[in-house]
């Protein structure tokens, strides 16, 4: 059967080309975790694409197709943007149906338009968005106009607009051609007639930690259904007992990071860890969703590189699960509050003269501001050169 997303893109004459590659369950940051072998940068081949969604950013950024679709659990829309210069949009959680969407982290998972344009974005994120009364996360309000804001910004200028500098998201442990590109990006804005100030979300510095306790102990609940008796693979020589074929399809079936992700999530749910780990990890959450609150108290949208590097080689990282994991810093933070947050291509790095994304990040059901901001930036920024 067909997702609820995929029948609105087929209800709108969209012809669907055929499913891009990703790192396995959404689990990664590079494409390397996929039984299909990794996806490469078009930007330079020897480099990854980012991840989860590798597949659909590569496919945009080497024009394969014009739009593509990715699902954001804590930033596998934005980071492969990031890294390939694309356009990629995480919607306020709730308001793109996630029906026929392969569980990963069923509180931090939304599906959302991929574009080689911040317009062509924007259209897409209207096709797809919409009440689901088969998703029961599915938000029951208007698609929010992101089209026309994003014609709007397009055509003027962000006087009157209010952007927030994250302090805790600009470090000095960011690449520099990172942080020069950004701080273009700012100085963009600026010139574009918005009002820039920095504001302080003191606690998403624990933003990681808190999201690889989340994250993990839901993959563990929602992974258990494959479990070689319902559906999907079964390992079985015929003399298993039924929990032997159990052990023995999961072992064959699951990638490394998917198990190191499973084991995870099974100890910070176990009987005298829960409260320790888990429970500590939805304090947090909510200490992050309040930051957020002050924050747009003071401002109409947040700014921050999308990913603190720009993309590295095939293979360099892929044993070292914490280096991997830094790489989304900067995007886990809106998933853990259920906002909106888009990566737009901010220019490229002085270092390596590779893609650099500027993230943009609104309040819960406010995604037209995404596209105001993304457009008139773009407009301003000019083509990012191949």
């Amino acid at each position: 059967y067909d997702a609820t997303l995929t029948t609105k893109l087929r209800q709108a004459g969209i012809p669907i080309l055929g499913k891009t590659n990703m790192d396995e369950f959404a689990m990664g940051s590079s494409t390397e975790n996929s039984a299909y072998g990794p996806t490469h940068n078009p930007w330079d081949t020897s480099r990854i694409p980012g991840g989860s969604g590798g597949g659909s950013a590569a496919a945009l950024a080497s024009y394969q197709a014009p739009l593509a679709i990715g699902t954001d659990t804590g930033g596998s829309i934005r980071q492969p943007a990031a890294v390939t210069a694309t356009v990629g949009t995480k919607p306020t959680y709730g308001t793109v149906s996630r029906y026929g969407l392969v569980a990963c982290a069923s509180s931090l998972d939304q599906g959302g338009p991929c574009g080689r344009t911040v317009l062509d974005t924007a259209l897409l994120h209207e096709v797809i968005a919409g009440h689901d009364p088969r998703d029961s996360t599915s938000v029951d309000a208007p698609v929010r106009p992101v089209v026309e804001a994003a014609r709007q910004g397009a055509a003027g200028d962000l006087k009157g607009l209010r952007v927030g500098v994250v302090k805790e998201l600009h470090s000095d442990s960011y690449q520099p051609g990172v942080i020069a590109s950004f701080d273009a990006a700012v100085e963009t804005l600026t010139k574009l007639g918005a009002e820039v100030v920095e504001v302080s979300c003191p606690h998403f510095e624990y933003a990681l930690a808190s999201y690889y306790l989340i994250l993990p102990s839901e993959v563990s609940s929602n992974l258990a259904r494959f479990d070689a008796m319902r559906y999907g693979l079964r390992v079985d020589d015929g003399t298993m007992s039924a929990e032997q074929v159990m052990a023995a399809t999961r072992a064959a079936g699951f990638g490394k990071e998917v198990k190191r992700r499973i084991m995870i999530g099974t100890y910070a749910l176990s009987s005298g860890y829960y409260d320790a780990y888990y429970g500590q990890a939805l304090k947090v959450r909510t200490l992050i969703a309040q930051d957020f609150d002050k924050a747009y108290e003071q401002v109409d949208v947040l700014v921050s590189p999308t990913s603190p590097f720009t993309p590295w080689k095939i293979g360099e990282k892929v044993d070292d699960p914490l280096a991997m994991y830094l790489s989304d810093l900067c995007t886990l933070p809106t998933n853990l509050a259920g906002h909106c947050a888009m990566s737009v291509p901010s220019g490229l790095s002085a270092d390596d003269g590779l893609p650099v994304g500027l993230q943009i990040m609104a309040p819960a059901l406010a995604d037209e501001r995404l596209y105001r901001v993304g457009a008139a930036f773009e407009v301003a920024r000019g083509p990012v050169l191949v």
